[in-house]
C-alpha cells in the first residue's frame, strides 16, 4: 500500500529548513504533496502559483515523489481530495510545538482519519524562518545560508519590484 503524506505551509521563501524537512519527507513516504498556502496573518512576498514554481525548481530530483500545489481552503479538505491520510508538520523550536499540538488538535477533531506526524528541524535549520530571511534581505545581508541560490535570486527580484514600485 502507498504511503502519501501532505506539508503544507507558506513557503514564503521556501527556505533550507522547508527543503531538509521535504526531502526527510520523502525518504519516509511513497509520495508528499507540499500544499502550498496564503497565511492571512501575512503579507506575502510571492504568489502561491511562484511558491511552486519555486518548490519545483528546488526538488526537481525528487520529481514524481513529490510534487507542489497550491492550497485553498482547509489542509484537511485538501488531503480528503487527494486521498492523503498523513500530515507532515516541522518542528524548530518549543514555541513551533505549542502552536503543532494546537494545529494537530484542530485538524484531529476535524478529519480523525487524518493523523498528523512532526519532524524536527535538523540543528543547523533550528533558527531559520522565512521571516529571518525577510529581514536578512530587507538589511542586505547575505543569504546563502539561509536559502539556495535560486530562491535568494528570486528574493532580489522582488526586492527590485519593491522598491521601483
Amino acid at each position: 500500500m502507498s504511503r502519501s503524506a501532505c506539508f503544507a505551509g507558506s513557503f514564503d521563501p521556501v527556505t533550507r529548513g522547508h527543503l531538509d524537512l521535504i526531502r526527510r519527507a520523502a525518504n519516509l513516504f511513497d509520495r508528499v504533496v507540499i500544499a502550498v498556502g496564503t497565511n492571512a496573518d501575512k503579507r506575502p512576498w510571492f504568489t502561491a502559483a511562484e511558491r511552486v514554481a519555486m518548490l519545483a525548481a528546488e526538488l526537481g530530483e525528487l520529481s514524481g515523489r513529490v510534487t507542489a500545489e497550491v492550497l485553498e481552503g482547509l489542509v484537511v479538505d485538501f488531503c480528503d481530495a487527494r486521498r492523503i491520510g498523513i500530515l507532515v508538520r516541522g518542528i524548530r523550536q518549543g514555541q513551533d510545538a505549542e502552536g503543532e499540538s494546537v494545529m494537530a488538535l484542530a485538524n484531529r477533531r476535524l478529519a480523525p482519519h487524518i493523523e498528523t506526524v512532526c519532524l524536527f528541524s535538523a540543528p543547523e535549520h533550528l533558527m531559520i524562518s522565512s521571516r529571518l530571511v525577510k529581514e536578512i534581505a530587507r538589511g542586505g545581508g547575505p543569504l546563502d545560508s539561509f536559502v539556495t541560490a535560486n530562491v535568494a535570486e528570486s528574493i532580489r527580484q522582488h526586492l527590485a519590484r519593491e522598491s521601483s514600485a
